[in-house]
């Protein structure tokens, strides 16, 4: 095998030994400032809403230097009361004082405590509720895409299915380099953090369970190996890798790929294109853009086309998959179109700002 560059999932000896781990999109929030001042607020409003309710019902309470308790008495109180100083010199002595206390003030109290304290709270709770989220999210994850690799080609692939319709929530990305994940979170992606070929990695971003698999490592050893394991794990998704050289691409399909595409020369030939009919080279490029100008899509026959021929139908059919089978659009046994066709189409993309559906 030939094998090519520098690769993201190579890029260190070090990143064989990251610990594989799922990381999901995080959610948006306030800064520190503003969590704390919303925190002060709340437990201001505790230790007033405290204050009003021994000073409606300070007739039972009283004090040992006046035998009173007044507004200020009042305070005194609910603010020793709720950091849980208690001097005793203001206690509650009537049977209503003391079911207030039990009933209403110790909640408070709690409470009140709560929120000094959230911050601690917060982190001690912080893996539960990851926990719980990554729980939830793989028991409904089903039928979704996985890609590996998320550097141009990634990228791209991702946007291009985000485009047909994919959400973001049945996309898993997989990279062996926190930045990128953590770029991908940012985006609204679940990532997982590993190297690839190695199927727990894999099995983390439930691999077992994907529809498709987008393998767009920049070597092509790299991708060989991660197409024997995704394999390995799900026999029956669809697996389409890149790779570097064309001469590589046998070995890809050997591997279990469905399909696989040549970066290096689908690129030399476009150039090639472009230099002998800049404008043939021009509508290449457009077509592979994904959401302008030209759009190349493959959709189902609808039971007004069955029975006709490729060219009566409103999209320009380029070729017809037939069960297993590719038929071009000249080839006569095309037509008549049947239900079970599917047709590879060119249409103009939609304006996604016009698109009412």
């Amino acid at each position: 095998m030939k094998l090519s560059g520098h690769d993201a999932m190579a890029r260190n000896a070090d990143e064989h030994l990251i610990t594989a781990r799922v990381t999901l999109p995080r959610r948006k929030v306030n800064g520190p400032l503003i969590q704390v001042t919303r925190r002060l607020v709340m437990a201001l409003m505790v230790l007033f809403l405290t204050v009003l309710i021994v000073w409606v019902d300070r007739g039972g309470y009283h004090d040992n230097s006046d035998n009173t308790v007044d507004f200020l008495d009042s305070v005194y109180y609910a603010t020793v009361t709720l950091s849980t100083t208690g001097y005793g010199d203001i206690v509650p002595y009537s049977d209503g004082a003391r079911l207030v206390n039990v009933l209403l003030v110790t909640p408070l109290r709690v409470l009140f405590l709560i929120i000094l304290v959230g911050t601690t709270l917060e982190v001690l709770t912080e893996r539960t509720r990851e926990e719980w989220r990554l729980n939830r999210w793989r028991s409904n994850l089903r039928d979704h895409t996985v890609i590996v690799g998320y550097g141009t080609k990634g990228r791209s692939a991702m946007q291009t299915l985000c485009a047909t319709g994919i959400k973001k929530e049945h996309i898993v990305i997989v990279d062996p380099s926190n930045k990128v994940v953590e770029a991908a979170n940012a985006e609204g992606f679940v990532g997982v953090i590993g190297d690839a070929t190695r199927s727990d990695v894999l099995l983390r971003a439930e691999v077992q369970r994907a529809r498709q698999i987008v393998i767009a490592t920049q070597r092509d050893d790299t991708a060989v190996l991660v197409t024997l394991t995704a394999r390995q794990l799900n026999k029956s998704a669809k697996i389409v890798a890149a790779v570097r050289e064309e001469e590589n691409a046998p070995l890809l399909r050997q591997s279990g790929a469905d399909g696989v595409i040549t970066s290096a020369s689908a690129a030399g030939r476009l150039l090639g294109l472009s230099v002998l009919s800049p404008m043939a080279g021009t509508v290449m490029e457009d077509l592979i853009q994904q959401g302008s100008g030209l759009d190349l899509v493959e959709r189902p026959v609808i039971k007004a086309e069955v029975g006709r021929n490729v060219r009566e139908t409103d999209d320009l059919v380029v070729s017809v998959l037939r069960g297993h089978r590719l038929i071009g659009y000249d080839d006569p046994a095309a037509s008549p179109l049947q239900l079970t066709d599917r047709l590879i189409t060119i249409i103009r993309a939609q304006n996604p700002t016009s698109d009412t559906r």
